[in-house]
């Protein structure tokens, strides 16, 4: 197997994300109005590609290519040793999936995992059904679709937190997304089935400590990387202890940012060794490939569970930002450049011995 001198850096910029679903849905999009604030917020930023770019070039040829429709040519033509891909997709219950399905039809390797695993974890129910059938502690949970009626919803243990089944970044999770009684988890359950177009995933609120957990490698050999723990404590008055849109987009500004990633976060050993354990065994079982970063939080008795796995990691540059995996790195004294390198590494070395 050569070795790895060419890359192509698959990205989806939010730009061509909001041209593509305006596209599709024009008679719905008739104004920025008509888009929930947060549709757009995993898709990749100029300044996250310029910044992966600029971090793979140091030691690679770097070529960026837009993963929409274009992306089977464009990378048919440039036969690059390895594919960087930080690719979201553009809709569809695989859109994640599209670029790792492409670069297989394609024969060529890329970095992360298939497009199975990232299809069965951007779906939050498909990937808690996995993990609960391996014993691996979640929250409880259910799914809702829009005409399913309102029975499931009134026998559902309260408080609950409310979300889109497939999204990432927080996207869909506001401060009301925490319910407490009957008539709001039936209001933002229809609210969220329509500005979204999809299923509702529902879980109990676990109202422990919520921590973030990030790796590089591939099982059973994982790099953790140090753990974080989300300071719900910085949050405003009465706002309700989750991240989500507010918490990440709004409250935090990158101009004046709020510390709420604590990093390394302070857990007993034996704590922190449950955890490491859980989401090694659930990257083994999900067959979760080269990097991932794992969220969790501990139930009224102080057990951690799983909220789900994310194997396309924010990757957001900037520290002001509080991206959770290059915070972790930073605090282990790996820089951004060293983080991005060090995948590309992993990835390199994995499908070489792959083939």
């Amino acid at each position: 197997m050569n070795p790895v001198k060419r890359i192509a850096l698959v990205y989806t910029s939010k730009q061509r994300a909001q041209e593509v679903n305006s596209s599709r849905h024009p008679e719905t999009l008739k104004s920025d109005d008509d888009e929930p604030p947060d549709l757009y917020s995993e898709y990749d930023t100029a300044e996250t590609v310029s910044a992966v770019k600029k971090a793979l070039s140091r030691q690679y040829e770097v070529t960026a290519i837009e993963g929409d429709e274009s992306v089977f040519v464009n990378l048919r033509e440039l036969k690059p040793d390895l594919v960087f891909n930080i690719s979201e997709g553009f809709a569809g219950p695989n859109r994640e999936s599209h670029v790792p399905i492409v670069c297989e039809m394609l024969g060529l390797r890329y970095t992360g995992s298939d497009g199975l695993t990232l299809g069965i974890c951007l779906d939050k129910a498909r990937t808690k059904e996995i993990l609960t059938h391996h014993k691996i502690p979640n929250a409880k949970f259910t799914v809702w679709n829009a005409g399913d009626g309102d029975g499931k919803l009134k026998r559902f243990p309260l408080p609950a937190i409310v979300k889109p089944l497939r999204e990432g970044s927080s996207t869909g999770i506001r401060n009301n997304s925490m319910v407490a009684s009957v008539d709001a988890l039936v209001e933002r359950s229809a609210e969220i089935a329509g500005l979204y177009r999809q299923p509702v995933l529902i879980e109990e609120f676990l109202p422990g400590r919520e921590f973030t957990l990030g790796f590089i490698g591939n099982a059973p050999d994982l790099e953790f990387l140090p753990l974080i723990e989300i300071n719900h404590a910085v949050l405003p008055k009465g706002a309700n202890p989750i991240y989500g849109y507010e918490a990440k987009w709004l409250w935090d500004d990158p101009a004046d940012p709020l510390p709420m990633l604590i990093c390394p976060a302070p857990v007993e050993p034996a704590l922190l060794k449950k955890m490491r354990a859980m989401v090694s065994k659930a990257a083994q079982v999900l067959n979760i490939r080269d990097w991932c970063r794992a969220d969790l939080r501990l139930d009224s008795a102080g057990a951690p569970r799983i909220l789900e796995l994310n194997p396309l990691p924010g990757i957001l540059p900037d520290p002001r930002e509080n991206s959770a995996l290059p915070a972790a790195a930073r605090a282990m004294g790996i820089a951004y450049d060293e983080l991005i390198l060090k995948v590309a590494k992993v990835a390199g070395e994995r499908t070489s011995a792959a083939k």
